[in-house]
């Protein structure tokens, strides 16, 4: 048959569109500048000697500001210009990153106030004015309509501090002393301040190189909080304080002598106990003494075990405990006051092996437990004295449920709060008693927000071995799944921590312009029980890994995108996911966020001076008491497997104080990424020159960052003009 020349026109017009069509994963070249030249981190080898294994690093020299201080210069000129590098390459979208700031911020309601919570004969509540970045925390005595009392303003204490973080409200038995601490660092170390709060004066009673938490014995004069090592920042010590003295005179009441420990000081629910506790991953031990007696010894309530975990409640009468004690999904026991060793312990709630016990809070009638199952959220409400229980019933698929501020041990109603990823956060107060709710508060979203604009899903993709993965999902009506649309891909897995399905007014800036949202709940947190946890963790870590990449894989295969449109994000421990994905499948991923991330795991986790470093011995190993541990370790670390390859485009956000994951981490692994991957997809590196682990303090700033990370997205879509 002889081909018509218009035919072959077409076919002609059809391969030259093919052939300059943007290859898979490639930048498209009209929204980036990549004459642009990024900067080049200078290359210093340093030898690494592990169990016979010799590794060359060229960047390790970028660990000095923590070593030197403000004299290091060099790391910090090298943060300075990857900072200058990517304000050039985002010129051309800086209008479109204010544009965004604006709307996200224009959603939230400047003049606002929480639920107030009623302890010992005050309404609690905090407050927020208009064009303000912080908060007013204040009380009421006895009823709502009392004259207000601003017992801090912290908008007035935050002037003149670029970050300023103000933690641990702590009110005395007598009403009459706050304790709080404060932060201006965003290094996690407190300052302990107590004001007056009848005369309104600080007392000089500062107390540097703590939580910020701190707990007051009965006698309203005696203070006890949690002391940190000012390098490792481990919690070592459980200090003493006595009103009015010299803290440099406080006394040390707990040293904990393990290093994998954290350690904390509270009250017990009650007011009749103070309790200190110790924990790692694997094993806790608790400490108590009556909170009437500031002087006395603390007694250990049931020495440390191997690989068993245990938690105290005060009953009045008797003690609550939930404990992994031969029971993988943890189980409720309760004891004596007076015999509180293992032996005695009576179980209350047995081990199901498909229902994870979370937590529990108990009132002097009512027993609450907050479980998991299948991934959700569970309350169960008991009566104490009848036995009779019910479950507080949810509708959506996808939903988080949380217990509020329940401070009050006589009272028959439970604050609770319940969101889903189209419904803001809800407040709502439970009469355990006649099962009657009411709806104390929605988040409002300014601008016209409307839920039933938004469908939310629960998928489970197949994963190695039969597992079955849940991802959660939202996006808007019209999301159409023909595999051309745009997804986000959101993932953590470590340390047992659920990512649960919640609420952001932010994200509606990505799902308005056609993205659609999902949650990845790999193995490595706890949404499917203890044994989703152990199987992501240790010598099982890479179960993440290859989790977060099936329910990729998963979501193109139902067409709800395709690797040019989908994208990847996680933080923290996140961030080390995010590194292995891209090393273990970059052609998967058109994009990749890494917030904050923990990349150089062997390097980090070899360094006992680094802050936190042995706490986390039990959730990656210890690579160098244990050879195995090392080769595994090695086998993942993103830093330690960069190749000579196409990588995604990246967006890496770090800050130069982060105490969790240090600023060196993603410095090191750009630096790397830029001297090897083989591609000329975007690399941006952005340093917040003030802040630490957790961005911006003040309640606007941090948009900023999720403006950043979302106008990058936007622009690899080509729609930053919308």
């Amino acid at each position: 048959m002889k081909t018509s020349l218009a035919v072959w026109m077409l076919v002609i017009i059809a391969l030259m569109t093919a052939c300059n069509a943007p290859k898979k994963n490639e930048t498209k070249t009209d929204m980036w500048n990549m004459t642009i030249k990024p900067p080049v981190a200078a290359v210093k080898p340093h030898q690494r000697i592990v169990h016979g294994d010799t590794v060359t690093d060229n960047y390790y020299w970028m660990i000095d500001y923590f070593k030197q201080g403000p004299d290091s210069t060099e790391v910090v000129n090298y943060l300075k210009e990857e900072n200058a590098y990517l304000d050039t390459m985002m010129t051309d979208s800086k209008s479109f990153r204010e544009k965004l700031f604006q709307e996200m911020k224009g959603r939230i309601k400047e003049k606002d106030e929480s639920v107030p919570v009623y302890k010992n004969g005050y309404y609690y509540y905090s407050r927020t004015d208009d064009g303000k970045q912080y908060f007013k925390y204040c009380r009421k005595k006895e009823h709502l309509d009392a004259p207000e009392e601003v017992l801090l303003d912290v908008d007035e204490l935050a002037q003149d501090h670029p970050y300023f973080s103000v933690t641990g409200f702590n009110i005395s038995d007598n009403n009459k002393l706050l304790a709080f601490g404060v932060d201006t660092v965003s290094r996690r170390q407190y300052t302990l301040y107590i004001k007056n709060l009848e005369t309104g004066e600080l007392y000089k009673d500062a107390i540097g190189g703590t939580t910020g938490s701190s707990v007051w014995a009965s006698d309203n004069s005696t203070l006890f909080y949690t002391h940190n090592n000012p390098q490792t920042l481990l919690t070592e010590k459980i200090r003493r304080h006595i009103l009015h003295t010299n803290a440099n005179n406080d006394v040390t009441v707990y040293e904990e002598k393990d290093p994998s420990n954290y350690i904390g000081v509270g009250k017990t629910k009650s007011g009749r106990y103070i309790f200190i506790s110790s924990q790692a991953t694997l094993s806790s031990e608790m400490r108590f003494i009556k909170a009437d007696e500031p002087r006395a010894d603390f007694k250990v309530f049931q020495p440390r075990m191997k690989e068993v975990l245990y938690d105290v409640k005060d009953l009045g009468e008797k003690f609550y405990i939930v404990t992994n004690l031969n029971a993988k999904n943890f189980r409720l026991m309760e004891c004596p006051l007076n015999k509180t060793e293992s032996t005695q312990w009576k179980e209350v709630i047995a081990h199901r092996p498909d229902v994870l016990i979370e937590y529990i809070d108990v009132f002097r009638n009512f027993l609450v437990v907050r479980e998991r199952k299948n991934g959700l959220i569970q309350i169960r409400i008991r009566n104490i004295s009848s036995g009779k229980e019910h479950y507080l019933h949810f509708e959506e698929p996808a939903y988080h449920a949380s217990l509020g501020a329940n401070p009050e041990f006589n009272s028959n109603t439970l604050r609770y709060i319940y969101t889903s990823m189209i419904t803001p956060q809800t407040t709502y107060d439970y009469n355990m008693t006649s099962g009657e709710k009411k709806l104390m508060k929605q988040q409002e979203v300014l601008g016209g927000y409307h839920a039933e604009d938004y469908i939310t899903e629960r998928l489970y993709a197949p994963a190695g071995g039969g597992t079955m993965v849940p991802i959660s999902i939202v996006y808007k009506k019209g999301f159409v799944k023909n595999g051309t649309a745009p997804l986000l891909l959101y993932g953590y897995g470590s340390y047992g921590v659920s990512m649960n399905a919640t609420f952001n007014s932010s994200r509606l800036s990505l799902l308005n312009r056609g993205f659609a949202f999902a949650i990845a709940h790999i193995r490595g947190g706890e949404e499917m029980g203890r044994q989703w946890y152990e199987e992501g963790k240790l010598m099982n870590k890479k179960n993440s890994f290859t989790d977060f990449i099936d329910c990729g894989r998963y979501l193109i295969k139902e067409n709800f995108t395709s690797p040019e449109h989908l994208y990847a994000q996680g933080g923290s421990a996140g961030g080390l996911l995010m590194g292995a994905v891209a090393n273990m499948a970059p052609d998967l991923w058109n994009g990749i966020i890494a917030q904050v991330p923990f990349v150089d795991v062997v390097n980090t986790m070899l360094d006992a001076s680094i802050p936190l470093t042995t706490n986390e011995y039990d959730e990656w190993g210890n690579p160098e008491a244990d050879k195995a541990a090392y080769d595994y370790m090695r086998s993942y670390s993103p830093y330690e497997n960069v190749e000579a390859k196409d990588y995604p485009n990246m967006l890496v956000t770090t800050g130069l104080h982060d105490s969790q994951v240090q600023y060196f981490e993603p410095a090191k692994w750009v630096a790397k990424l830029r001297a090897t991957k083989t591609d000329r997809h975007v690399l941006l590196l952005h340093t917040n020159m003030d802040f630490g682990h957790g961005g911006a303090s003040g309640r606007f700033d941090f948009l900023k960052d999720i403006a950043l990370e979302y106008t990058f997205l936007l622009r690899l879509e080509g729609i930053v003009q919308h």
